[in-house]
């Protein structure tokens, strides 16, 4: 038969050649096999098409694009003649578009839909034509069948899915069409069900209004679905759980009843758990994950759904596109962060998925190495091994992230930097191309300052005090984004949850000086107040807070003259409380307890031992330091006070010198003291002590130790006056000095102190100084 079609093709008319094609698809429909004689007749029919435009009916026009677009669905190439037939039936819909039927419209809408969603290009002829349709779908919208809805509906959301506008008649055809729903309810039957819930999510999730109209049809069809559990295949199965969870994600409210159907279809995933396709694994992972994250119980259907599906990601791990790739990692990593036990299928599925990421990594858009990156990087925080398979991935997507930089917007720009800050801390080497992806990223940060929502606000400047904190040299890109973001935490401070506002404290503090004091102290006591609103606080957001608040009433302390700041020590206080509550048995948080204890003058239960280091630098100096003084007394790594010990101690003239490598500076500037080192130096001199500090890059050799020498001999040569040394049985008697020039009476901002050129200034002797060479 088909030999005869391709015999024959010159004399076939025009009705023809259109139920020839429709006839031909409708077979593939139901399981015809594509054969290279099938593919032949196709090919041959083609032609005509284009020689014949102009006899074609609607109805033939209509099965035509029908049954083109259906073939392509089912496997058959894009040719050129195919391409060509398609564009010249485009046309013909406009010039005939007052004489479609509703079955020809919504036919016609439906393979268009198809064919864009197959690659075919939007061109300004198919999106009139789609334009010129729309009025009519309206304008007949109560003759459309319950098929004839749910195929509209899904083109449109597939059309607008691949960058149709949503222009004010698409709008009113889906409010039109949303309207019928609820009145043929009885008569969708499962995969209609499936297919129409999955639009509507889908044109919410691209902008649609969730009108009266559209959350009725969502009520409508999701009573419908429970009922009718096992009537559903795969896809639908798939498409259902998706568009519940993108629903939920825009704004749809958890029923019981909702939790109910999904925990049904959930059943159902496990049942039917060898039949889903790559994209349908995917779908339903994401879906889960999705649902999870916005509050759904770990139920038993869950819990049995996640490891039915993880063997076949392996198994099907050729057939995953980059988007697949990068949901299924995000879901993955997004399941562990709610709870999700990481079993062997599940490492194994991570590991699959990360070498496909390396073998694709050319093929990821912004959004997707944004996912990437961040579910890497939230499966390393969440005990994942640090393989050489996640190395080897995350080494992939670092170029790609400098290639597309004008292209990730304000979620992905924040995801990326947190991801990579996160990476760092969990062990990632900070290689010169990770620099770069940062620095390349930073500038984005600036440009797009005012869009950012809080969440992103407090990863953002987390990510940037975490990186600077793990070796990120100071830039001036990264300076300009702190400067950029830091008035919108005021502006936006009544919208940070518990994690964003410990997360902001502890990064303004960790960036230390870089940040203007008087900007700095409005905006942690405007945070610190929302603390106090009954703000729930988990210990780690206690921890970071009270840490972040001790660093700003150090940074107060040791600016001349400067009172204390009475509020800030109230929260302080209540937040060591809240800490000490936690009985934190981590030494990180038992060395802030200790601090904040020593700050307020209360007693602490708790004794921590520190590990000493002694750095060669400090070594020689204090050799150097001995032999011009061999009578002085030296002690080296002392701990006061139960603090964080010492370089080296006089103790016979309260003196404390503290020689600075760049782990003290911001960026390693040997300028910029960060806020570890201001809480230090003002715990010190809170316990009685003077402090000299010297920066390890002004101690290079010997002959460079010289003036420094020359300076603490005459300072421990000269009694203490009004504002000396404290001696430490006077134990909390305020400070034994103040810091040096650039911290008198008013503090100036970074950039004016870098101004000064440190190399031609005395140090004062009498004050706690930053001695710099002379």
């Amino acid at each position: 038969m088909l030999h005869r079609v391709n015999a024959q093709k010159a004399d076939f008319k025009p009705q023809e050649i259109a139920n020839l094609l429709w006839a031909m698809a409708k077979l593939v429909d139901n399981a015809q096999e594509q054969t290279p004689e099938f593919n032949e007749a196709v090919a041959a029919l083609l032609p005509h098409v284009n020689a014949q435009k102009d006899q074609f009916i609607p109805q033939h026009i209509a099965n035509l694009m029908w049954a083109m677009a259906k073939l392509v669905g089912k496997g058959l190439e894009r040719t050129p003649g195919l391409n060509k037939a398609v564009a010249v039936l485009l046309p013909q819909v406009n010039a005939q578009k007052a004489n479609y039927k509703p079955q020809e419209i919504a036919n016609l809408l439906w393979a268009m839909a198809k064919l864009v969603d197959s690659g075919l290009e939007q061109t300004p002829e198919l999106k009139d034509a789609v334009a010129r349709l729309l009025p009519y779908v309206n304008a007949q919208k109560d003759q459309f069948i319950p098929q004839g809805i749910t195929n509209l509906l899904w083109a449109m959301a597939k059309l607008v899915d691949n960058g149709q506008e949503r222009t004010p008649e698409l709008k009113e055809a889906a409010g039109a069409l949303l309207s019928h729903v609820n009145a043929q309810k009885a008569n969708f039957k499962p995969q209609g069900i499936a297919n129409l819930l999955w639009a509507i999510a889908k044109l919410v999730d691209n902008g649609q209004e969730r009108t009266p109209e559209l959350k009725e049809a969502a009520a409508t069809l999701l009573s419908h679905v429970n009922a009718q559990k096992a009537n559903f295949k795969p896809q639908g199965i798939a498409n259902l759980l998706w568009a519940m969870a993108k629903l939920v994600d825009n704004g749809q409210k958890r029923t019981p009843e909702f939790n109910e159907t999904v925990a049904a279809l959930l059943h159902q995933v496990n049942v039917q758990k060898d039949q889903f396709n790559a994209q349908e694994i995917t779908n339903l992972l994401w879906a889960m994950a999705k649902l999870v994250d916005s509050g759904l119980e770990r139920i038993t259907e869950l819990k049995d759904a996640v490891p039915a599906l993880l063997p076949h990601v392996n198994a099907q791990k050729d057939q995953f596109i980059p988007q697949h790739i990068a949901n299924l990692l995000w879901a993955m990593a997004k399941l562990v962060d709610n709870g999700y036990q990481q079993t062997p299928e599940f490492y194994q599925a991570v590991a699959t998925l990360l070498t496909c990421v390396i073998v694709q990594q050319a093929n990821f858009n912004p959004q997707e190495i944004a996912n990437l990156l961040w579910a890497m990087a939230k499966l390393m925080d969440l005990g994942q091994e640090q393989t050489a398979g996640l190395n080897e991935a995350v080494v992939a997507l670092l170029p790609p992230v400098n290639a597309h930089k004008d292209q990730f917007n304000t979620q992905g720009i924040a995801n990326l930097l947190w991801a990579m800050a996160k990476l760092v801390n969990s062990g990632q080497e900070l290689t010169p191309e990770l620099k770069d992806a940062v620095a390349t990223l930073l500038p984005n940060v600036n440009a797009q300052k005012d869009q950012f929502i809080p969440q992103h606000i407090a990863n953002l400047l987390w990510a940037m005090a975490k990186l600077e904190d793990n070796g990120q040299e100071q830039t001036a890109g990264l300076n300009e984004a702190v400067v950029a973001l830091l008035p919108f935490v005021n502006a936006q401070k009544d919208q940070f949850n518990a994690q964003g506002i410990a997360n902001l404290l502890w990064a303004m503090a960790k960036l230390g000086e870089l940040i203007e004091l008087n900007l700095a102290i409005s905006t942690f006591e405007s945070l610190v107040y929302r603390i106090n609103m009954n703000l729930l606080l988990s210990q780690e957001e206690i921890s970071m807070s009270l840490w972040g608040v001790m660093v700003c009433c150090a940074r107060l302390s040791l600016v001349f003259n400067a009172n204390n700041n009475n509020v800030l020590e109230k929260y302080m206080d209540d937040l060591l409380t809240r800490l000490e509550n936690t009985s934190p048995d981590n030494e990180e948080d038992q060395s802030i307890m200790i601090m904040a204890a020593r700050w307020l003058g209360r007693t602490c239960p708790v004794v921590r031992h520190y590990q000493t280091n002694i750095s060669k630098t400090q070594a020689d100096f204090r050799d150097q330091l001995q032999s011009y003084l061999p009578s002085l007394k030296i002690e080296e790594e002392k701990s006061l006070n139960s603090l964080p010990p010492v370089d080296l101690l006089l103790p016979d003239h309260n003196v404390v010198i503290e020689v600075q490598g760049p782990s003290h500076y911001v960026g390693g500037d040997f300028n910029t003291r960060n806020g570890s080192t201001l809480l230090k130096i003002a715990l010190l001199q809170k316990s009685g002590f003077e402090v000299i500090e010297i920066p390890v890059n002004q101690l290079l050799h010997n002959d460079l130790m010289k003036p420094y020498i020359d300076q603490i001999k005459i300072r421990i040569s000269i009694p203490p006056q009004g504002h000396g040394s404290v001696s430490l049985k006077k134990g909390w008697a305020g400070a034994a000095c103040v810091t040096g020039e650039e911290h008198l009476a008013e503090q100036t901002s970074p950039a004016k102190r870098k101004k000064t050129s440190s190399s031609n200034r005395l140090p004062p002797i009498m004050t706690q100084v930053n001695f710099a060479a002379q």
